[in-house]
Formats: structure tokens, C-alpha cells, sequence
């Protein structure tokens, strides 16, 4: 095996034996195996003087900075000229031999080494002045801060956020608002932190695609063996083909395919002489290099009907427009919705239901309207919002007209709501996290709990969403099948009602011995009788079902599900009467939820707070300084280990 090839294999093993280790409290190969192969690793960066930003040989000092020094290029780095027809592709390679490499959506960064080290990253910038981002780029995952090569080094390259690392980064993120919106320009603020540190914390990779200079290296007067040095010197280079006129068409397809899955954002192609003399004797536009052309992606366009405009409401009060046209193949799938974006757009196309229009497909993946062959004018604007019947507003910025609902209760706004409903406790359907739902509820799949159970309307949509295809798909709906028969203490602390948590919901349907008609016409002064609901829960509880949107809403919802008779408690009730508290961590039960669970099946009570109706608050650390261990004190309350509590409580539980 090629020692650059070792170096990098040997650095992700070891990479992954580290986090295994000292992250997830498991060991993947022994001490001694470990050892040996750092040793190895060691042994060849010594060797080769190839050294890998994320080795694990290599000591990461961050630093911060308090502003990126600016610095001018050397020369006007220009874009490329661009086309979208492979014939233009043959045309300009002719017979030459050419390059056909991927056009990399991310940020442009110079790179420059002397003696072997890394020494300063600029990033494109203008074209003619860039920022200063040397500490940043020697965090890239993937970048060698040392290599063989000893001379002056100059290459450009692209830093890029994998769609995957950028899935990852954005589920870690709670609140959907915050969520970066595309890699590009998660990548692009990540590349130009002033805390390096926080550059390291998001996977940027680099992809080399040009070598500037590199002095008294005979490379044969050939990009290509540019690239082949380059990838020795420990650089991941753009993925390329060899092309001339008659294989540009197979070259072309085959990237065509491959971008469907690739995990790399790229918005295109690049076609090179490869002869290097040869473009450069060719000069440049005032705007282009003549050695090179950009492809961008043909968009495969169909003609169809559009049905009508439906306006789709967001969590942040937008009310976005989206076409229901004619279903009509596109890039190999069926489509028939494409967004419309705003009131502005529509107004352009003058786009009304009945107009014949042309669609295609983004980057091959976003559905968007081309063209109105027939422009028929805009139809009447909603003026009501179509979730909450509030009156809508028009809003304008910076030229732009949006369509508004003002009521801060509006349930588009509430994504939370509807991730509770699908919830472990509500109605456990596996594959809504809150920012897939968020994605359907933009999209106009989901207004109402029940539209959850029509998800399949939305097929040909759902599994042509990145990062949601075909066995997604699958999964989810056989989760959305199996939540169709409920119990209906879950099916009411699913819908969200305030203060109602799932141990109140349970004892609201004990005590009306689960008839959903008695339920939702309760009283308060019925359910204040009930132990443990309190005046203020009970308030909330008949206000929500005295709203005749959310009587309307559930009246749905039961259309699509089937209450389940609660499973008989043969379990002992030895904990009748007693309510606990539970606090820290746990040992002898998976999780806090598990021991709830397990005190509720008992008869027991569990609260969140210690107060003078506390029997016992659970803590293994009976000795803490705690607000609850002070509260339980001060009260009387007795603080049990998880130890006595199972010794009094659970003589079922094997120890």
C-alpha cells in the first residue's frame, strides 16, 4: 500500500479508537494494539514528512483572533465561463485531452507552504482580496499541515461541509429557527470563525482542484499529474475524469448519476485542458480563463397544469405559496408540488390556477416553476390564515411581498406542539423529528394531528427530500400504522393541552373510565374531585375543548385512530397514596422516566417538585446540598436511596 494511503487509514482507525474510547466508554483494540499502529503512524510521518491535520500525533493549540487580516492575491482568480449543454462540452475539448472534475459548492481557499509547513490559507474573497484564515484551515479535518515536498507550494482548493456532517450539526440543534439553512453557508461561517476552535467543531474538509505553483517540480506539462502529485503529497483531490469529444457525453452522465447520492455539495462540472502550456497560450476574457468551461446541470423541464396556489403556513408567521400542479416525471421521479416562495414571484409569473407552466428541478433535487406560458394573473390572496383563521397581513422588505399571519398562537408556529404529539409518551411515531416536521409542515404535508395519518398522499415529495429517502419512508409509515391504535390517556396528553402531563391525562381517563364524550365534556368542577388535579389544570383542560377548532381537530383525529381498552393493572398496588420525587441519576432503572413508570404502574404518584404532599424524594445521593434535598428536609420529607426504595418496593424486580 502507497505510505500516504497508510498515513490516512491509520489516522481514522486510530481517530475512531479514540472517540470509542474516551467518548463512549468502549474499547475497539487493546492498549497494545493501539500503540503499535501510533507507532507506525508516528514512524511514517517521519518518514514521508507527511503529517494530517486530524492526526492524533498532532497537539491542536486554537486560537482567537479578534478580525480576519484581509490580503490581496497575487493574481484576479476569475470564474470560469459556463454552459448547460454537453455539446458545448465536446465542442470546447474537441480532441484534446481534457478533465472533467466536479464543481465543489463550498468556500475557495489558497493555500501556501514553504519547508514542508503549512504557513497561510487565504479565502477567495472578491477574487481580489481574501481573509486571512491560516489558523482556521489548519483545523480542516482533513488538510496536511506537513508534507514531503520542501519547496514554495501554492494550490487552491474548496472547504466543504459533507451533507451528512451537516445533517448531524443541525440535529443537535433544538430550536428549528436556528438551524443552518444549506452546507455552503454553514461552511462558509465556519471557515471565517475568529475562533478556531469552533472551526474544528464542524468538519470542514478540503478538496484540492488547482495547483498554482510549486517550484522545480516537472509535471510533465499535465494537470493530471498535478492532481496525482498532489494526492501523494497527502491532499484529497476533486474526483475527475478523462474526457475528450466522444466520451464527454458518458463522463457527463456518469456524474449526473452519482450527484443524486454524493455527499459532497457541488452545483456543477469543470472541463480542463489538461495540456497546461496549451490553456494558458490561450489568455483570458475580461471576465473568464479560456482554459476551462463550468457545466452547470441541463434542468429537464415538463409542461403542466396548475391546479391551484396553496399557501402553507410557517413556524415564523410566513405564509408561503406553493403550486399543486398536474403530476409530471422529472430526473426520474414524479413531481407535482414546487414552493413559489412569495407574493413577489407569483406576481412575476403572474401565476394563477388553470395557467399552463413549465417546471424543473433545481441542482436536479428542488422542484421550481420555470415559466408561465399562459399568465392568467394572480388568483385573490387567502385572507385568512389557513391553520388559525386569523386575519392575514401583506408585508413588504427590501422589495419583497409576503403573505403574514400575526397571531403569535397560530399552531403553524408550534412546532413543538406537533413534535410532543409524536412524542414516546403521546403517540410514539418514530421518524417525526422536530425538524422533519417542521420540513412537512412548511411544505404544506401536515395543518392538523390527523394529516400526520395521510403522510402517503405526499410519496412522490417524501422520498425525494435529502436525507429522507425510500426506506424512511417505509419506517415511518409503518410507525404512523401502528400509532392508529392508542390508548386514551396517550391520545390525550398528545394533543398538547396545557398543564397536562402524561400522569394527569391517565388519571382524568381512570376516572372517567376512558369515555372520551365524558372527557372532553367535563367540568371544572368535576375534575377538580379527581386527586391531583388541581383548579388551574382543571381551567385549562375545559378551555382547550371549549374551542370548536380543537373539538374540530380531534373529531378528525379520532376518524384515524382507534382507542385501545387500557391493559388490566394486575400489578400489586403497594404504593398507593404515596407520591415521590425523584432526583440525579439512576442506577438500578435505565433512565428517571423508567422509575416513574414503574412507581405509576404501582399505584404511586410522582411530581416534579418536593412539597408538603411529598412522601419521599429518591436520590442516591442522600448527602447532596440540592434545593430538593434542602426543600425535603426543611419539610420532613424523607430522602430514600434507589437501594431502600427497592428493598420496601420491588420485591419483583430481581436484584
Amino acid at each position: 500500500m502507497d505510505k500516504s494511503e497508510r498515513i490516512k487509514d491509520l489516522v481514522e482507525l486510530l481517530n475512531k479508537a479514540n472517540k470509542a474510547y474516551y467518548q463512549e466508554a468502549n474499547e475497539i483494540m487493546t492498549n497494545f494494539e493501539y500503540d503499535k499502529l501510533y507507532d507506525e503512524l508516528v514512524g511514517l510521518e517521519k518518514e514521508t514528512g507527511m503529517v494530517l491535520s486530524n492526526s492524533p500525533t498532532v497537539n491542536v493549540g486554537y486560537q482567537v483572533v479578534s478580525q480576519l487580516p484581509k490580503e490581496q492575491h497575487n493574481s484576479p482568480m476569475l470564474s470560469l465561463d459556463k454552459t448547460k449543454e454537453v455539446g458545448a462540452l465536446a465542442d470546447f475539448a474537441g480532441d484534446r485531452k481534457c478533465l472533467l472534475s466536479w464543481k465543489m459548492d463550498g468556500l475557495t481557499v489558497v493555500l501556501t507552504y514553504e519547508n514542508g509547513e503549512l504557513v497561510k490559507a487565504v479565502t477567495r474573497g472578491n477574487g481580489l482580496v481574501g481573509e486571512v484564515i491560516t489558523n482556521n484551515a489548519k483545523t480542516f479535518k482533513n488538510i496536511p499541515i506537513s508534507i514531503p515536498y520542501k519547496g514554495r507550494l501554492t494550490l487552491r482548493g474548496e472547504a466543504i461541509i459533507k451533507y451528512s456532517d451537516f445533517e448531524q450539526i443541525n440535529r443537535e440543534i433544538e430550536d428549528a429557527d436556528s438551524k443552518y439553512k444549506n452546507p455552503r453557508n454553514l461552511c462558509s461561517g465556519s471557515v471565517r470563525q475568529l475562533n478556531s476552535q469552533v472551526t474544528a467543531e464542524r468538519n470542514v474538509n478540503f478538496v484540492a482542484f488547482a495547483l498554482i505553483n510549486a517550484d522545480d517540480v516537472d509535471f510533465g506539462n499535465s494537470i493530471e499529474q498535478q492532481y496525482k502529485w498532489m494526492e501523494s503529497q497527502g491532499f484529497q483531490v476533486v474526483e475527475y475524469r478523462v474526457v475528450t469529444r466522444n466520451s464527454m457525453e458518458d463522463a457527463v452522465k456518469y456524474f449526473a448519476e452519482k450527484i443524486q447520492t454524493y455527499d459532497y455539495p457541488s452545483d456543477g462540472l469543470v472541463l480542463m485542458f489538461d495540456d497546461i502550456e496549451y490553456g494558458l497560450s490561450l489568455g483570458t476574457t475580461a471576465k473568464f480563463p479560456r482554459n476551462g468551461i463550468a457545466f452547470k446541470w441541463e434542468d429537464e423541464q415538463a409542461e403542466t397544469t396548475l391546479k391551484y396556489i396553496e399557501w402553507s403556513p410557517s413556524r415564523t408567521g410566513l405564509i408561503n405559496p406553493v403550486a399543486v400542479f398536474e403530476p409530471v416525471e422529472l430526473e426520474g421521479t414524479t413531481v407535482s408540488r414546487a414552493s413559489v416562495h412569495n407574493i413577489s414571484i407569483m406576481e412575476e409569473l403572474e401565476l394563477g390556477s388553470g395557467d399552463r407552466i413549465k417546471v424543473y428541478k433545481a441542482n436536479m433535487i428542488i422542484p421550481q416553476i420555470s415559466e408561465n406560458l399562459t399568465k392568467s394573473g394572480i388568483d385573490d390572496l387567502p385572507k385568512e390564515c389557513p391553520v388559525c383563521g386569523h386575519v392575514t397581513e401583506v408585508k413588504a422588505e427590501n422589495g419583497i411581498k409576503t403573505l403574514y399571519c400575526p397571531n403569535s398562537q397560530c399552531p403553524a408556529k408550534h412546532v413543538k406542539l406537533f413534535t410532543l404529539f409524536v412524542s414516546r409518551n403521546g403517540m410514539n411515531i418514530d421518524g417525526l423529528s422536530e425538524e422533519t416536521l417542521e420540513k412537512f409542515i412548511d411544505a404544506g404535508y401536515i395543518k392538523e394531528f390527523a394529516d400526520i395519518f395521510h403522510l402517503d398522499r405526499y410519496y412522490e415529495e417524501i422520498v425525494a427530500t435529502p436525507g429522507f429517502g425510500q426506506k424512511s419512508y417505509d419506517n415511518l409509515m409503518d410507525s404512523v400504522e401502528k400509532a392508529r391504535t392508542v390508548e386514551l390517556s396517550a391520545l390525550i396528553y398528545s394533543l398538547g393541552i396545557p398543564n397536562i402531563g402524561s400522569a394527569n391525562a391517565k388519571l382524568i381517563c381512570k376516572a372517567f373510565n376512558n369515555n372520551i364524550e365524558k372527557i372532553r365534556n367535563a367540568s371544572v368542577e368535576e375534575l377538580i374531585e379527581i386527586d391531583g388535579i388541581g383548579e388551574i389544570m382543571a381551567e385549562k383542560f375545559c378551555q382547550y375543548f371549549a374551542d370548536e377548532d380543537n373539538i374540530k381537530k380531534l373529531d378528525n383525529l379520532l376518524k384515524e385512530v382507534n382507542i385501545a381498552e387500557p391493559e388490566e393493572n394486575t400489578t400489586p398496588q403497594n404504593m398507593d397514596g404515596l407520591t415521590f420525587v425523584i432526583t440525579g441519576s439512576v442506577e438500578h432503572f435505565a433512565n428517571r422516566n423508567e422509575l416513574k413508570s414503574y412507581i405509576e404502574k404501582h399505584g404511586g404518584k410522582v411530581t416534579g417538585s418536593v412539597s408538603a404532599k411529598t412522601n419521599y424524594l429518591i436520590n442516591n445521593d442522600a448527602m447532596s446540598a440540592s434545593s430538593k434535598n434542602k426543600k425535603a428536609k426543611q419539610l420532613g420529607v424523607e430522602i430514600v436511596t434507589e437501594e431502600v426504595f427497592l428493598e420496601r418496593w420491588c420485591k419483583d424486580i430481581e436484584q
